[in-house]
């Protein structure tokens, strides 16, 4: 990795790392009372904050997909639920007056496909961001249509909203330069990477005009059918009591905040040390282990739990950690930890990588 490549991560990963403690702050003042005024500046601190992380994550898999090609992770997929998990993505941002999102599903309520989730949820994002931002009254609404055909599911999406700036413009650089200075900058990567990633799948967009001021955005993508995607799990982890082990006190907060978002209970360790003489109680179903730490690291803090044998030494350790590419996920697990969650967290990923360890734990306990 040549040097300005590595500033670039470093930077990157340093900025969404702050982007999601400013978020997680703002959302901790919002569960207290206060004044009005108060109340509105930290809801334009939080959507700043989410302004800023989206448009960074925009940036990044942008690039990646450009000099890299697009990278999927395929699995068993249903679609019903991918709507409903879009619906959910976007009813903070889009909700209440005057503007709604109306998101719905068409087709068999059991079908599944073999598709990347993320990457089909990045193509919806990019579309209704065009529309919500072009939109500032009214409905926008996204739907996805299903239908079997053979061995394989056609899948077509629609995003009706108002028509975007420069909708008729001749070349797809000028209608994202267009959205990039009407709607802002995180609005026209998303839309750029949308394109990009239907690109990869085989697919392409198609603008129709409609009566008045609208456009309505759609897309078809044909792939392969399975026979039954696995059963979504419980919406929350299990009541647990979790160990956050992290130097910055920024990154406690945000881990200690989602872990209560997941009706889970938590305390904190600032190092190795004493995350070490934490666990040695027992009190703890779970630990989320930051990686790089004075006096411990997360890895030797790991092998040292694990060196302590019986049901205190089997405790399932998640690593937290801004380096989560293949290699160091691989050795993070040979370490002995039971899953890796990147940060800035996700929810949705820090609920996934709880649920399967807990999941595990209980499986050997029974």
């Amino acid at each position: 990795m040549s040097l300005p490549e590595f500033i670039f991560e470093r930077v990157t990963a340093d900025v969404r790392q702050q982007m999601a403690g400013v978020a997680a702050l703002a959302e901790q003042l919002r569960r207290h009372r206060l004044p009005d005024d108060a109340e509105a500046c930290v809801s334009s601190i939080s959507a700043a904050a989410i302004s800023v992380r989206r448009t960074l994550e925009a940036a990044i898999d942008l690039k990646s997909v450009v000099v890299k090609g697009l990278v999927t992770q395929p699995e068993p997929l249903r679609l019903r639920e991918l709507m409903d998990e879009l619906q959910a993505r976007w009813q903070a941002p889009a909700a209440g007056p005057p503007l709604r999102l109306l998101v719905s599903y068409d087709g068999d309520p059991e079908a599944a496909v073999m598709g990347d989730r993320m990457r089909l949820l990045q193509v919806f994002d990019g579309l209704i961001g065009e529309a919500v931002g072009a939109r500032q009254t009214g409905t926008v609404e996204a739907s996805l249509h299903a239908r079997a055909d053979g061995g394989a599911v056609v899948l077509q999406g629609r995003v009706r909203g108002d028509r975007p700036p420069a909708a008729e413009a001749e070349t797809l650089e000028a209608r994202i330069r267009a959205i990039a200075d009407r709607l802002g900058l995180d609005v026209a990567l998303s839309a750029m990477l949308a394109r990009r990633i239907l690109a990869g799948l085989g697919g392409e967009l198609q603008h129709e005009e409609n009566a008045g001021a609208s456009e309505t955005t759609g897309f078809e993508l044909r792939l392969p059918a399975v026979q039954a995607a696995p059963v979504a799990g419980p919406q929350t982890a299990r009541a647990a009591h979790i160990l956050v082990v992290d130097d910055n006190a920024t990154n406690r907060m945000v881990a200690q905040s989602l872990v209560e978002m997941f009706d889970c209970t938590s305390e904190a360790a600032e190092d190795g040390l004493e995350a070490i003489e934490a666990v040695r109680s027992g009190r703890f179903d779970l630990i989320l282990m930051d990686i790089r730490m004075p006096e411990m690291d997360g890895v030797a803090a790991t092998r040292a739990i694990r060196a302590m044998g019986g049901a205190i030494g089997q405790t399932p350790i998640i690593a937290l950690t801004a380096n989560a590419d293949p290699e160091d996920a691989a050795a993070y697990l040979a370490a002995g930890m039971n899953g890796v969650v990147e940060k800035p967290m996700k929810p949705e990923h820090l609920l996934a990588a709880l649920q399967q360890a807990l999941g595990e734990a209980a499986a050997q306990a029974a």
